[in-house]
C-alpha cells in the first residue's frame, strides 16, 4: 500500500520493484560475473590439464621418469575415461608406467615404473585404466 496516496500496488508492480533484478549478471567487484567464474572452474575440472602433486613430481624425478607428449596425452585420456565411469581414485597404466590419480581433482598422486613395484599390488583405488 502506498502510504502517501493510499493506493494499493498491483502484484506486477511489487514484483518489478522488489523481485526483478536490475541486471541479469551478478558482477563482482573485479567486473567478472559469478557465472563466468563458475564456468571457468567447471571447465578446468572437466577438461583442464592434469596436475602433479608434489609427491608425484618428486617420485618422477627420483625414478628418472620422463613423460613424452604422447604418454601425457594418453594419461589424460585415461583420467578422462576413469571420470566417465565414476572412478574417484584410479590406477592409470601407460606403457610400463603406473600412476595413481585422484580423478575429481585431476591430480596425479604418485607415479612409478611398474617394474619397481614388488608384487604389483596397488591399494586405495576404486578402478584401473590401462592405456
Amino acid at each position: 500500500m502506498n502510504k502517501i496516496s493510499n493506493q494499493f500496488a498491483s502484484i506486477e508492480q511489487v514484483t518489478d520493484q522488489y523481485l526483478t533484478r536490475k541486471s541479469t549478471d551478478a558482477v563482482t567487484s573485479s567486473g567478472v560475473s559469478f557465472e563466468d567464474i563458475l564456468k571457468q572452474k567447471q571447465d578446468a575440472k572437466a577438461g583442464g590439464t592434469l596436475k602433479f602433486s608434489k609427491h608425484a613430481t618428486m617420485r618422477l624425478m627420483d625414478r628418472n621418469i620422463n613423460l613424452s607428449e604422447e604418454q601425457n596425452e594418453r594419461l589424460e585420456t585415461g583420467v578422462f575415461k576413469a571420470g566417465e565411469k565414476g572412478i574417484r581414485e584410479s590406477l592409470v597404466i601407460v606403457d610400463s608406467l603406473a600412476f595413481i590419480v585422484n580423478v575429481p581433482n585431476r591430480t596425479v598422486v604418485t607415479a612409478m615404473d611398474r617394474t619397481e613395484s614388488d608384487d604389483n599390488i596397488y591399494t586405495n583405488i576404486d578402478g584401473a585404466v590401462i592405456m
